[in-house]
C-alpha cells in the first residue's frame, strides 16, 4: 500500500508518541508499505518551529537526517498537485492540508491522518 503521512502523523512517529495507535505505527514502519512525506510538511514544521509553535526534542537538521536515513520518500510539489488543488472544494482552510489532499488524490495515495477535516474529502485515508 502507498501512504502519505500527515504532518502530525510524521511528528508523532518520530517522537514515538502514545497518541499514535500501535496499528498505525506498524502500518508506517512495515517494509511492505511505501511511505511518503510531502515537502509541504517540512515547510509546515520549519515555520511552526521558527514561530515557537512547535517544539521538538531535536533540531530541524536532525529531523532531516532522520528522514534521509529512513524509508520515507519525499514528495516534492508538482504541477499536477497544484492543478488538483484548484479543483478541491474549499471544505478545509489549512493550506498545508489542502496540498496534502491534492497530492494524495493526484498520486492515488492513502493519507494517514487523524484530522477529521481531511475526512470530508474524496480521498483515501486511514486512522
Amino acid at each position: 500500500m502507498n501512504y502519505l503521512l500527515d504532518t502530525h502523523a510524521f511528528i508523532w512517529l518520530i517522537e514515538d508518541s502514545p497518541k499514535m495507535p500501535s496499528t498505525i505505527k506498524n502500518m508506517i514502519t512495515s517494509s511492505e508499505n511505501v511511505k511518503y512525506l510531502c515537502s509541504i510538511s517540512l515547510w509546515e514544521i520549519a515555520i511552526k518551529m521558527s514561530l515557537g509553535k512547535l517544539k521538538l526534542g531535536i533540531t530541524f537538521i536532525e529531523l532531516l537526517s532522520i528522514i534521509k536515513n529512513s524509508e520515507l520518500k519525499i514528495l516534492h510539489i508538482e504541477d499536477k498537485y497544484l492543478q488538483r488543488l484548484l479543483d478541491l472544494p474549499f471544505l478545509h482552510k489549512d493550506p498545508f492540508d489542502r496540498l496534502l489532499i491534492s497530492s494524495a488524490v493526484a498520486d492515488d495515495l492513502t493519507i494517514i491522518t487523524i484530522d477529521e477535516n481531511i475526512h470530508q474529502y474524496d480521498v483515501a485515508w486511514v486512522w
